[in-house]
């Protein structure tokens, strides 16, 4: 299984007609990305028949310009990594090629795609120091695998890092950070609502209106408008 082989087998899925749609999706203002205009569902049921790839042709395929491409080598990282009878080491190797060729992992879908199965699951028994280096960052895709990964954790009510990390970047000028900040601390919530409501008495002033939409969402209407009236205050 060859890059070359994937990215042939990518184009006979390819329509003018979806580019538009696909543009729609990349927020990224590299001045470099091309756009097939492959739907989704393309990208990841050949990502899925390649699923076997060695990460010599993934690596190649992340040098693509084109967006679809490069969605296609996170997918087949991301199979890779959820798969049970991958080896410690190679998921390793997945935590490791995510981390070192993230500057080709320049769009929010990228991160939401694999963030949760490469980064966070890797580092279930692990220090996570990488993920607070990653908040800090100055790209904001890092800055969004920081809390995204934090997923992986949620889903063991292992919950420290996400508040944690979204004290970091509760502030965060970007709005695609503001969305994801917001929408896992949701999550975090509802396996423990008090340290939601916590986090939302202490920043609910503060907070971008994108992270305070998205972390209520799921509350009940009675809750949802006391915070609305304490934001106005």
């Amino acid at each position: 299984m060859t890059a070359e082989q994937f990215i042939s087998k990518l184009s006979t899925f390819k329509d003018e007609k979806e580019i538009d749609k696909v543009e729609k999706f990349f927020k990224g203002n590299d001045g470099v990305t091309k756009h097939f205009g492959v739907k989704f569902g393309d990208v990841f049921n050949t990502a899925k028949e390649f699923s076997g790839m060695s990460l010599l042709e993934i690596n190649h395929l992340l040098d693509s310009d084109f967006y679809e491409v490069r969605m296609g080598a996170v997918s087949i990282m991301d199979f890779q990594a959820g798969n049970k009878k991958t080896s410690a080491e190679k998921k390793k190797q997945l935590f490791d090629l995510y981390v070192h060729r993230h500057d080709r992992l320049n769009n929010w879908d990228f991160v939401d795609r694999a963030a949760r199965n490469i980064v966070g699951e890797y580092l279930i028994d692990k220090p996570r120091d990488i993920l607070y280096d990653l908040a800090k960052s100055d790209d904001p895709w890092e800055r969004r695998t920081a809390i995204v990964a934090t997923h992986a954790f949620i889903r063991k009510n292992d919950l420290d890092d996400t508040f944690k990390i979204a004290e970091i970047l509760v502030h965060d000028s970007n709005e695609l950070i503001n969305k994801a900040v917001g929408s896992w601390i949701r999550e975090a919530g509802k396996k423990d609502k008090k340290r939601l409501l916590d986090f939302l008495e202490k920043h609910v002033k503060t907070m971008p209106s994108s992270t305070f939409s998205y972390a209520i969402e799921k509350l009940d209407p009675e809750t949802k408008k006391y915070y609305k009236e304490l934001r106005k205050q």
